[in-house]
């Protein structure tokens, strides 16, 4: 599925066949676009320059992002069930999508603390989707899980000092984080996705 006007910044699966003439039209078409280029230049669509955040901010940032979450899942629940177009995720679609992005980067980052140089298991977002109905779940419910998976990431970056921040992880398709550009290069997708919902630049 594209997943935003461009498609979602998270690119962990082999390269995908071409789409399916016989698929619907809002059949998931896998993201495999490599979107560690985000540490390297700012993103013209939603304004964020990751490479330049300063690592200590982060937590800060997942807070607040988390809160602009909560907003959006505040209105009409039929409303945030919509989509734009077929092929484009709903608001609570991508609320779904960024609360599972905040646990899946605290279960990497714990790899990346605990154990030497980790390699991360494959994630595979629209299939997450489907599978979990995120179109389906209820946007209160939602709202408070996002916070609590932001929150709790936000305490884990906390933690990081001195040499930890140094600390590798790397992903099946060849990319390598420390812990300070892992951090960087998260919190541009919930940024980006609330760009994608809200329509407000950093």
């Amino acid at each position: 599925m594209t997943n935003s006007e461009h498609t979602a910044p998270e690119s962990e699966l082999s390269p995908a066949p071409g789409p399916d003439p016989l698929a619907p039209a809002d059949a998931i078409v896998p993201d495999t676009k490599d979107w560690t280029w985000v540490l390297e230049e700012p993103c013209a669509d939603c304004g964020l320059d990751a490479g330049a955040v300063v690592r200590e901010d982060v937590a800060g940032m997942v807070r607040a992002n988390a809160a602009g979450w909560t907003a959006v899942l505040g209105g009409d629940p039929e409303a945030l069930r919509r989509r734009p177009r077929p092929e484009i995720w709903s608001d609570l679609e991508y609320a779904c999508h960024v609360r599972d992005v905040f646990r899946l980067f605290l279960v990497r980052l714990d790899l990346m603390l605990d154990q030497d140089d980790p390699l991360f298991a494959n994630w595979d977002q629209d299939a997450t989707a489907v599978a979990e109905r995120y179109g389906e779940q209820r946007p209160d419910v939602v709202a408070a899980e996002l916070a609590a998976a932001a929150e709790a990431l936000a305490a884990a970056f906390e933690g990081v000092t001195g040499a930890r921040w140094a600390r590798t992880g790397n992903r099946s398709d060849g990319a390598r984080f420390t812990v300070e550009s892992f951090a960087r290069y998260l919190i541009h997708d919930p940024v980006h996705h609330l760009y994608d919902v809200t329509g407000e630049r950093v």
